[in-house]
């Protein structure tokens, strides 16, 4: 697989790192490899990008050389016309994407895959992600927070993690309680008003003596 790889990157002038660290990140080498969006194989092309380039089955899309033929021919077009950074980054999310955008993709998914690849690529050039360095040669400026962006509290973690987490929550610190400045009436749901002056029928509060 290698040597097919190494083959269409020389063919088309490309370096081999980037090629290697785009294949990596779409699919790790599968070349059976299908993304929830119909990309397809070895360098995850889409079906209507691989019709740009001559091949209008998806099926074909399988073969591998077929796969990285167009891939890189694809990576070799971008690069050329936006640099290596933002033609990464127009390789995930689109060229459309790369416009509306101002340049520099803000999707989620695209921050962490750009930060995987060219840190992956910078990586095997001696080249710090971070530095002046790799600004130049990617024309982009990398920042760590890129490869985890939009993760939230929980984001990115295992269900196993998340529940070992909330294993560590202590709920006994809680109580539940009605608010004494409700009257009667305000507890009878039928009775309700919603608006700015409506207030919560209960609220959780730490029982006395475990504040924090």
């Amino acid at each position: 697989m290698d040597t097919l790889i190494d083959h269409y990157a020389r063919r088309h002038g490309l370096e081999l790192d980037l090629v290697h660290a785009v294949v990596r990140a779409e699919s790790a080498y599968d070349a059976h490899a299908v993304s929830p969006a119909g990309a397809v194989g070895l360098m995850q092309i889409m079906p209507e990008t691989a019709a740009d380039y001559g091949v209008r089955s998806a099926a074909a899309l399988f073969d591998a050389d077929t796969n990285v033929r167009i891939g890189t021919r694809h990576l070799k077009r971008l690069v050329s016309r936006y640099g290596i950074g933002k033609a990464v980054m127009a390789y995930n999310a689109g060229e459309g994407a790369l416009a509306r955008h101002g340049g520099f993709v803000t999707f989620a998914e695209t921050q962490r895959y750009t930060h995987r690849v060219l840190t992956s690529y910078l990586s095997r050039n001696g080249v710090d992600a971070y530095s002046s360095e790799a600004r130049r040669i990617t024309g982009i400026t990398l920042s760590p927070a890129m490869a985890n962006a939009g993760a939230g509290k929980h984001r990115g973690l295992s269900r196993r993690e998340q529940a070992r987490r909330m294993r560590g929550v202590d709920f006994s610190s809680l109580s539940l309680r009605v608010r004494p400045s409700l009257s009667e009436r305000a507890l009878d749901p039928a009775a309700l008003e919603a608006g700015p002056e409506s207030q919560p029928m209960f609220v959780l509060e730490r029982p006395s003596g475990n504040a924090q």
